[in-house]
């Protein structure tokens, strides 16, 4: 893929991601892209003529790419274990808050391009962000080499995170975790519902409870339905096995 225009049309930008993707030793070719990767959406809305587009696009195509690499690897590596033991190895790898953890480490929090308020509101910690941001990185490898490419970085980045995943036994996701404990506990499954909507339609949040039976056991906000979920998932998985 080729990007005519800089993502971001300042220098000081351009810098700053160079350095990073030297620091990943990628082949690269376009930093263009890898621009695109870190910017969010906040700088986009508060500076369209900088920052023209947002990394959002690119955090579409990691799914796939990533899941295909980690499917490869766990059935070469574990030629013993059942399709359902490798579904959840290849659940837990691709997992946000592996993701974040991995993000972090190399410190991309450092790159991020966001709006004044957002930056000096913390977000640049923020662990949704930085895994999204993860995410639209090997959206950015892929469509700027080749699979050879993706295939290395995930290798040296991602999967050896499966040694931690596998010692600590972390290989279910909260919302599984909440539906064996209340199916176990109150013969329950838990339904989670849109409670609200909330903030203007260009930074929209969703407010997610999580209910059993009728009763709202936990709430939690976030730009994406599916991650303010897992968030209430966890926080009542917390509330339930702490008591």
């Amino acid at each position: 893929m080729v990007i005519q225009q800089p993502a971001v049309k300042s220098e000081i930008y351009h810098k700053k991601i160079w350095d990073f993707m030297e620091s990943l030793w990628v082949e690269y070719q376009d930093i263009s892209i890898y621009i695109l990767a870190f910017i969010h959406r906040s700088i986009v809305n508060e500076k369209p003529d900088l920052a023209p587009e947002h990394n959002e696009r690119l955090e579409f195509l990691w799914d796939a790419v990533l899941e295909l690499v980690i499917t490869d690897n766990l059935f070469a590596e574990f030629p013993d274990k059942p399709e359902w033991e490798l579904t959840d190895l290849r659940s837990a790898l691709v997992r946000w808050k592996n993701l974040w953890k991995i993000a972090h480490e190399l410190w991309v929090q450092k790159y991020l391009f966001l709006g004044k308020w957002e930056d000096q509101s913390g977000w640049r910690e923020n662990e949704y962000i930085l895994a999204n941001t993860m995410e639209a990185i090997i959206g950015a490898i892929y469509l700027d080499t080749d699979m050879k490419e993706v295939t290395k970085f995930i290798h040296t980045y991602i999967y050896p995170s499966l040694e931690e995943i596998l010692k600590n036994n972390l290989t279910k996701d909260f919302k599984t975790l909440v539906q064996e404990y209340t199916q176990a506990e109150f013969d329950i499954t838990p339904r989670y519902e849109l409670i609200h909507e909330c903030w203007p339609d260009h930074d929209k949040h969703f407010e997610i409870g999580l209910f059993l039976n009728h009763k709202l056991i936990k709430t939690w906000v976030w730009s994406s339905k599916k991650k303010a979920q897992e968030e209430a998932a966890q926080n009542s998985y917390y509330f339930f096995t702490q008591k």
